[in-house]
């Protein structure tokens, strides 16, 4: 009997061994399906993957037409701005020719002598069209330019004093302008006919 005990045990231990491997062998294998099952459960799906583009995509959509309505706001406030500013620069510097006739009027009061009074308003006016001539302004030279309907707008016609007035601006009425190489208004002119 104790032989066939230490048989038993001698043949207990191999047969362990054999039982002990497949049982590892199949925990093994156990545990790398059971890996896999939680990769395959950890990793996302083809669809997690586009839902989560989506989403993204969406977002970054929001966010580019969040950030374009601002700037549209932004621009528009910006040129309201512009406009109600946009003739400040000339109005600053007409406001000392606006002194200059507020002093001719005074010295006008007092003044017994016309002719300083006259150089006085001459020199004013200067000062106005050299201010005027600095922020684009130009005269128009219409006397004795053939008409154009493009710069001048004719008043009247009158017989032309020679031959070689016909068809040309005898007569200026007002004075047009320019502003930077563009009429901003046309001289009212008498022709020739």
């Amino acid at each position: 009997m104790l032989k066939k005990k230490k048989k038993e045990n001698t043949d207990t231990p191999e047969n362990m061994n054999e039982v002990d491997q497949e049982i590892i062998s199949d925990g093994q294998e156990q545990a790398q399906t059971e890996t896999a099952e939680q990769e395959a459960a950890a990793a996302p799906s083809a669809e997690d993957k586009l839902k989560e583009e989506l989403a993204q995509a969406n977002d970054k959509y929001l966010r580019l037409y969040a950030e374009f309505d601002n700037f549209r706001r932004r621009t528009i406030k910006e040129r309201a701005e512009a406009r109600e500013t946009e003739g400040k620069e000339l109005l600053v510097a007409l406001l000392p020719v606006l002194d200059d006739f507020e002093r001719a009027q005074r010295s006008m009061e007092k003044a017994v002598d016309v002719a300083p009074v006259k150089e006085g308003v001459t020199l004013i006016q200067n000062k106005l069209k050299n201010i005027l001539a600095q922020k684009g302004l130009k005269e128009m030279e219409s006397i004795g330019a053939p008409f154009d309907a493009d710069l001048h707008e004719a008043i009247t016609n009158i017989p032309a004093p020679t031959d070689d007035l016909k068809g040309k601006v005898v007569d200026e009425m007002e004075k047009g302008y320019y502003l930077k190489d563009r009429v901003i208004r046309f001289a009212k002119v008498v022709v020739g006919a």
